[in-house]
């Protein structure tokens, strides 16, 4: 989900003003550890520290942190729920930092994104001075580049108040032969997607008949839990794909950990291909087979996310006549990927996020 570019700008951009980093971390010794190792870098400074999730809400508006550490097993509140109070009432870049993330019980890293965190973090396991500098590394560099993303207002059960006043579409009238219908969908997002993709999946007719191929950027240890929760929670049968199967209708199929998902002669192929836009899976490799085999039959929609991953794929969709949908700036969490199809001339329609369901019903049926 971070590119060498997006690194690059966000320790240029700090260079001018640190970043205000605000930690909400219960045990004593990992306050320490992270107050350390937040402090000696030369991007961040420790706007606050507190011990549990109802101290950082009485502060947050006071101290008014350009980001975020948070913990989840905190006492009282937890992690989560203060996390979505937090995206409710002043929106601030977050960052979970928390111990076995990829426990089935607590389901950390699916909980924490939906809840509105940007990114998860898990607490170092190992004891040696390398797993310390090594998390230390990641979690400044994430602190640094998160910081830098324009969050938007999410309130529980609600759409995104961007959402509820946004313009339905920004569209280019297309000329189509009529007589084509549509096969598949590709979707691709990365940072913010998880909300995203249940907002849009959950708004498709339970008989949608169209496959959807989905990457979703996300902690490889988490894929296939990802896979299961995101089942759970959509209409749709949400499955891991597998080499060499036919997609079906109406099924979303997600990659395994660290492979891409292509199509070829109208079956799924997955491959260990090099990283394409320093991602895998990628979203412009599993565009680019789509437009390749389908042609004008497909269906291309890039979400929120941060980098460019997708945009050169959701282009070769518009050069081979298929349709093109881009998340619109007003309710993408982060606008990098969408912004990048835009730049290209890759996107036929810019709609915000509670328009692009009702648009798919449309086009699966013409």
């Amino acid at each position: 989900m971070i590119t060498k570019n997006k690194l690059e700008d966000s320790r240029l951009d700090t260079r001018l003003r640190r970043v205000r980093t605000m930690i909400v971390e219960d045990s004593r010794v990992v306050r320490e550890f992270l107050t350390h190792i937040i402090g000696r870098d030369p991007r961040l400074e420790v706007a606050a520290v507190v011990t549990s999730a109802e101290e950082a809400l009485r502060v947050l508006h006071q101290v008014m942190p350009d980001v975020i550490s948070m913990d989840i097993c905190l006492p009282g509140m937890d992690g989560f729920i203060a996390t979505q109070r937090i995206m409710a009432e002043r929106p601030t870049p977050i960052v979970v930092v928390a111990a076995n993330v990829g426990s089935d019980d607590r389901k950390i890293t699916i909980n924490a994104l939906r809840a509105g965190a940007l990114s998860v973090l898990e607490k170092p396991g190992g004891s040696t001075h390398e797993d310390y500098e090594s998390f230390a590394e990641r979690l400044c560099t994430q602190l640094a580049i998160m910081s830098q993303v324009k969050v938007i207002t999410q309130r529980i059960g609600r759409r995104t108040q961007q959402a509820s006043t946004a313009p339905s579409a920004t569209s280019v009238a297309v000329p189509r032969n009529s007589t084509t219908s549509y096969e598949m969908l590709g979707v691709v997002a990365s940072t913010g997607g998880p909300n995203a993709l249940v907002e849009i999946i959950n708004g498709l007719d339970n008989d949608f008949r169209l496959p959807i191929l989905l990457v979703q950027h996300i902690t490889s240890s988490f894929s296939t839990a990802f896979a299961a929760w995101l089942d759970d929670v959509c209409p749709l049968r949400v499955v891991q794909a597998r080499h060499g199967e036919r997609p079906g209708a109406g099924h979303v199929y997600v990659p395994p950990a660290d492979r891409h998902l292509t199509i070829h002669n109208r079956r799924l192929h997955l491959s260990d291909a090099p990283l394409v836009s320093m991602q895998r899976p990628s979203g412009t490799v599993l565009l680019r087979s789509m437009a390749a085999d389908l042609g004008a039959r497909t269906i291309g929609v890039l979400l929120t996310g941060m980098g460019e991953d997708g945009a050169e794929g959701l282009l070769a969709i518009r050069e081979a006549g298929g349709h093109t949908i881009a998340e619109d700036e007003s309710t993408a969490v982060v606008y990098g990927m969408p912004g990048a199809a835009v730049a290209l001339g890759a996107v036929r329609e810019s709609l915000p996020l509670h328009g692009i369901a009702p648009r798919l019903r449309h086009l699966a049926r013409c």
